[in-house]
């Protein structure tokens, strides 16, 4: 093999090498923020990391939103029909936020088995749910229907 062969062999490697540490690196930080949507169905038939963050989804429990008149904080729970996970979020709420409706929580669960949320997403209107919450009330066997008002 000629000197100008081994050298551009040894570019080359260096390239490979280089790309191969760049892909690492990237996948590697987008595993650490990607966020999975779990049901309180798979809350509840698991142990979940407390430092893993994820999406929690489901219907506000009916009768569980409590406010803390001093501060921001508000407590409620999340169901799917089968299961109940309680909730606690720290900020204000979006206006479309009421017990009996859809949301998405993003947080972690803590050490005390209450899901810590650092926001929470509500439906925007009477007909929109996010497919994986009703994927998961379909699963729990609670299928989401909406009575769709006719115009004629």
């Amino acid at each position: 093999m000629t000197p100008r062969r081994k050298k551009r062999l040894a570019v080359v490697g260096l390239i490979v090498l280089s790309v191969s540490a760049a892909a690492t690196v990237a996948f590697t930080a987008l595993q650490e923020n990607m966020l999975f949507f779990i049901s309180p169905s798979d809350v509840h038939a698991q142990t979940l990391p407390g430092d893993r963050n994820f999406r929690l989804g489901g219907l506000v429990t009916e009768g569980s939103v409590s406010r803390d008149n001093q501060s921001l904080m508000v407590s409620f729970a999340v169901n799917d029909g089968a299961h109940e996970v309680p909730v606690t979020f720290q900020g204000i709420l979006p206006d479309l936020f009421r017990e009996g409706q859809g949301v998405i929580a993003h947080g972690h669960i803590g050490e005390d088995g209450v899901f810590h949320a650092r926001e929470v997403l509500a439906r925007h209107d009477e007909t929109y749910m996010p497919n994986e919450v009703a994927d998961a009330l379909e699963k729990a066997g609670t299928p989401h229907t909406v009575d769709m008002p006719t115009t004629r």
